[in-house]
């Protein structure tokens, strides 16, 4: 997608906004996949049901299929500006970085940078992740009043829990997406690299 919307305009004058939208555009195909996982995975975390094939049955039973897509616009809210964040500044970062060596950042610096861009993007988008959270683990036949939309729920955790429950577990976020971002655009790097070296793919 990058390269398509790089051959389109002009890649070095809009090359964030070639980031945002590329990546805004992969986020939101694979949360169609990603959300139905995530509904049951956190239910099943919380101890609502003891299998999946219970989690799963009574999604259907209680809120039907698209019980399954509970939190979908939340997800993609929570999404589409992490990304927006993490891209821009890993391009950035890894741009800075091969001008200053004077040679394309190597795998291994990509994803140091990987690293630090994720978690930032982690770190300022933690809210967002909370609001996600809560509306992914309402359910219909709760007794108390459901957690709907990200601006709603934002607004109701910080009148009844504070303004500091939206930064919860921020931690652990930061930690495991900063992992994550660098084993994830290191081994890409490597792969593009390699592709490049055996002339399967165009250098870039």
């Amino acid at each position: 997608m990058k390269r398509i919307l790089g051959a389109s305009v002009d890649s070095t004058k809009y090359a964030p906004l070639i980031h945002m939208s590329a990546a805004s555009l992969g986020e939101i195909s694979a949360c169609t996949v990603r959300v139905p996982t995530e509904v049951i995975k956190q239910r099943m975390q919380t101890k609502q049901f003891q299998s999946t094939s219970s989690a799963v049955s009574h999604v259907i039973r209680t809120e039907g299929i698209l019980g399954f897509y509970r939190g979908f616009l939340s997800t993609v809210a929570r999404e589409i500006p992490f990304t927006c964040i993490q891209f821009p500044l890993y391009e950035y970062f890894k741009f800075s970085y091969g001008t200053y060596k004077g040679r394309p950042a190597e795998p291994y610096e990509a994803a140091m940078w990987g690293s630090l861009a994720g978690g930032i993007a982690a770190a300022i988008t933690t809210p967002l992740d909370v609001c996600k959270t809560r509306i992914m683990l309402s359910s219909k036949n709760q007794s108390s009043k459901q957690y709907t939309g990200i601006i709603s729920t934002m607004k109701r955790i910080v009148a009844e829990e504070g303004p500091r429950v939206l930064l919860a577990g921020i931690g652990p976020r930061v930690m495991w997406i900063s992992i994550g971002g660098s084993i994830f655009l290191g081994v890409y790097e490597k792969a593009v690299k390699t592709f490049a070296q055996s002339q399967m793919l165009e250098d870039r």
